[in-house]
């Protein structure tokens, strides 16, 4: 599939969404992140921005990125209606195309998948590199399949923390795993219902 049916697919599925006004953020980041002191942070993947505006309350200056033009513009907007217009930078961009400019402290990519080609060790490799000393890079992946998932294919296979650690190949005396483990919880879907689902975690520092 071409760029272009990647960018019409995504813009496709948030302007058939109604626009969050108050998107939460994702459960592993707010357990994650809350200990951490603010800096500079990149949400790839932004979506509808619930991870970005909580970011930006707890005082992170946040670069967030989407291959939907839809929810990037969406979000530039929440951003200002929530008085955080001025800690939240929104652009567009495809991955297999362009990577933000900058160095980071936190870079979190939350459920990157997709039905398209995107090799994602290149960006996440790129991710790693772009990390300031002692930055971190939290990986959080899907482990199972949600009923309300775009993903119903029965013979889908998640890749583990660790196998996603090895295609990075990132260098063991620059890079360290803090963490990479496979957690269960309670999620919830868009039309409230719940059911059981496990995290891929993989947390990776950057030596200061």
């Amino acid at each position: 599939m071409n760029t272009t049916d990647a960018v019409t697919f995504w813009n496709d599925v948030y302007a058939n969404r109604p626009t969050a006004t108050a998107p939460r953020p994702n459960d592993r980041l707010t357990e994650i992140v809350t200990p951490l002191p603010p800096g500079d942070a990149l949400d790839i993947g932004c979506g509808e921005g619930g991870d970005t505006l909580w970011l930006a309350r707890q005082g992170w200056r946040v670069t967030a990125i989407d291959i939907s033009r839809v929810a990037v513009d969406r979000l530039a907007a929440l951003a200002l209606s929530h008085d955080l217009g001025d800690r939240i930078t929104a652009e567009q961009h495809d991955l297999r195309e362009s990577f933000p400019q900058g160095a980071f402290d936190l870079i979190s990519a939350h459920y990157l998948h997709t039905p398209f080609d995107l090799d994602r060790a290149i960006v996440l490799r790129e991710a790693a590199h772009a990390l300031r000393p002692g930055g971190r890079l939290l990986i959080v992946d899907h482990g199972s399949t949600a009923p309300w998932s775009w993903i119903q294919d029965p013979d889908v296979r998640y890749p583990s923390p660790g196998e996603v650690a090895d295609g990075l190949a990132l260098d063991p005396a620059r890079w360290t795993v803090e963490r990479a483990d496979t957690p269960r919880r309670i999620a919830t879907g868009p039309g409230g219902q719940t059911a059981e689902v496990t995290d891929h975690i993989l947390l990776i520092r950057r030596a200061a």
